[in-house]
């Protein structure tokens, strides 16, 4: 959702700026910009990827030691060149680049423009470059002071960055409700929504805080200052993310890597905290909620998305193991809708880059009321890690790719950790299925190595049905999450329609659609509802529909009706779902590069959604 790149130091700072840039083209942007500082202010920027910008600079004049770059998710406003970021202010001195939503800003616009003042874009941001500049030239105040007035007057969510003509030794950043992290180099610093420009640059960083004021001057030390002007002192953090974690490593796309990352990203998430000699589930961020977790009456887990179907994973989990009643919720819906809360709820918040908007607000609002807030999420120093009460980080490693496969595995992977611990704290497991379970849960990597082994004959099946108007994904049990998971990656990069139902439903609705035309993929694995799910495919077969089958390996039941059957390692029923996934983002993936999709960076998408 928008990027965000800053630099001041010693260094040229467009090359920094558009390297940065191309890091965070995985967030989803639609047009790009750049402006830097030297004696003068130049702007430049443009409707497209970053690519154009590189091509609309060339042979101009982009010298100098500070600048800032961004890529932009349209909000306000249609992608255009004029709406791209960054903003002049009306003098034509300062420039601003922007993330987030200034609700007020309608107006804030309606009183500037009743002062004489002009906008050329559509955009919030324009507005907030103009109030900037207004209360710094008709209150006599520098940039930083002007800065604070204004952000006391906006109601909203802001990363902002500000750079000046008449301060060319300054780079100014702010931040409430979207992420920003410095990096603090040798004498110079590094502005980013997300650390990925940094990388490789610095491993020191600073994650901005809510309503925080960031001063930047080359071989200076890092100010800190709140929008009231209290002094702040740097938390400096040592980023884990290496270079080579943000590289492709070969794949032609993000996605394929971190598909077949998932053995290595399922064993980081499960590291120290499994043992199948000592019989142990420890999750060390929680120890001190252990007790609060037993003797909850009810778990909340709030998410969106590909995290939200996690959560649904995990509610099968939590409620078999630990018997403990579980809900989940949409965060956007969560938050509107006046929910009950009670002090002795907890609530999960589960989110791959722990910048969910919606997902932050849900679990502000409990908060409020006084329930315990636990995270689980991928990115360290993200706001949901800083805000929740404790929680635990899944350890999967930088995702790039929009659509996301090995944060889903990592964050049930967490969820039936948390299951185990708590089962077996309150007594609701016995010991030989706890140790069961441990076992089979340590055996996951390497089910999901051999599952992997499938691709050549997911690669043929995609041959077949690239060409699909629609599609059907049917499970049953701990297994419908996982037909949800794969009818949304098979239409977020390759738009092609699809749905996911539980089998028992196809009944009420979605039969009406089965023609021979139509795949149907079913999650067929044994146990369970075996013998109905079995029903299920030959009332689809009835009506000519086509079966793509996955199925437990050896089941020879399930391949006298499909048309296509792949089969995966044997699993315990309750973690067939982190085996199962792997063959439909397979599919999904395949689909869509022959489709002619940009899989990494599909359509209209943002790999974090940190506006509503």
């Amino acid at each position: 959702m928008c990027g965000i790149v800053g630099y001041i130091g010693k260094k040229q700072a467009y090359p920094i700026l558009i390297n940065g840039l191309y890091r965070l083209e995985y967030r989803g942007y639609d047009s790009a910009g750049v402006a830097i500082v030297n004696k003068d202010l130049k702007l430049y920027k443009t409707k497209g990827k970053v690519a154009d910008l590189e091509k609309h600079v060339q042979g101009q004049d982009v010298s100098g030691n500070v600048g800032i770059a961004h890529t932009r998710w349209a909000t306000h406003g249609e992608p255009n060149d004029v709406n791209a970021h960054p903003h002049y202010s009306p003098s034509g001195k300062m420039a601003m680049i922007h993330n987030g939503i200034i609700e007020n800003y309608a107006a804030l616009k309606e009183e500037l423009t009743n002062r004489g003042y002009t906008f050329t874009s559509d955009t919030d941001t324009e507005v907030l470059i103009h109030l900037i500049e207004d209360i710094k030239v008709n209150e006599k105040v520098d940039v930083v002071e002007a800065l604070q007035t204004a952000l006391n007057q906006v109601v909203g969510a802001y990363a902002i960055v500000l750079i000046s003509e008449d301060e060319p030794d300054t780079l100014i950043a702010a931040r409430k409700g979207s992420p920003l992290v410095v990096g603090v180099g040798d004498g110079d610093f590094y502005l980013a929504s997300d650390a990925t420009p940094i990388v490789e640059h610095t491993k020191d960083v600073v994650y901005l805080n809510d309503e925080e004021i960031a001063i930047l001057k080359p071989g200076s030390d890092l100010q800190i200052r709140t929008i009231s002007n209290q002094v702040k002192t740097p938390y400096l953090e040592k980023l884990e993310m290496s270079l080579s974690a943000i590289a492709k490593g070969g794949f032609p796309h993000f996605m394929l890597k971190e598909i077949y990352e998932q053995p290595r990203s399922i064993r980081d998430s499960m590291r120290g905290r499994i043992s199948v000699d000592k019989d142990i589930v420890s999750l060390g961020g929680l120890k001190d909620y252990e007790d609060k977790l037993v003797n909850a009456k009810r778990i909340i887990l709030v998410a969106c998305g590909t995290s939200w179907h996690a959560g649904l994973v995990g509610e099968y989990m939590l409620e078999s193991m630990a018997r403990i009643p579980v809900e989940v919720e949409y965060a956007s819906e969560f938050r509107y809708r006046k929910p009950v809360i009670y002090e002795d709820d907890v609530v999960i918040a589960i989110s791959q880059s722990g910048e969910t908007a919606d997902t932050i607000a849900a679990i502000t609002m409990a908060k409020e009321k006084g329930a315990t807030i636990l995270g689980i999420c991928n990115v360290v120093g993200s706001t949901i890690a800083r805000i929740t009460d404790a929680g635990s980080f899944t350890h999967a490693g930088p995702e790039i790719g929009v659509a996301s496969t090995k944060a889903f595995t990592a964050q049930v992977v967490i969820l039936v950790q948390m299951a185990l611990m708590i089962a077996k704290k309150k007594g609701s497991i016995t010991k030989s299925q706890f140790h069961e379970m441990v076992y089979q849960l340590d055996m996951i990597p390497s089910k999901i190595e051999e599952a992997l082994k499938v691709n050549d004959l997911i690669k043929e099946i995609s041959e077949k049905y690239k060409n699909s108007p629609n599609a059907l994904y049917l499970g049953r049990g701990v297994n419908y999450p996982v037909a949800l998971e794969g009818a949304l990656k098979l239409k977020e990069i390759s738009y092609i329609h699809a749905e996911g139902y539980p089998a028992a439903e196809m009944k009420h609705g979605p039969i009406a659609l089965i023609d021979e035309d139509m795949p149907v993929v079913v999650i067929a694995t044994k146990y369970g509802t075996y013998d109905k799910i079995i029903s299920n495919i030959q009332e689809v077969k009835a009506r000519k529909g086509k079966i793509i089958a996955v199925v437990t390996k050896g089941d020879k039941e399930v391949r006298k009706m499909a048309d296509y059957v792949i089969e995966i390692p044997e699993t315990d029923e309750m973690l067939v779902p982190l085996v199962a996934t792997i063959p439909l983002q397979l599919l999904s993936y395949h689909i869509a590069v022959l489709r002619g999709c940009n899989v990494d960076q599909p359509r209209n998408l943002a790999k974090s959604v940190t506006v509503e």
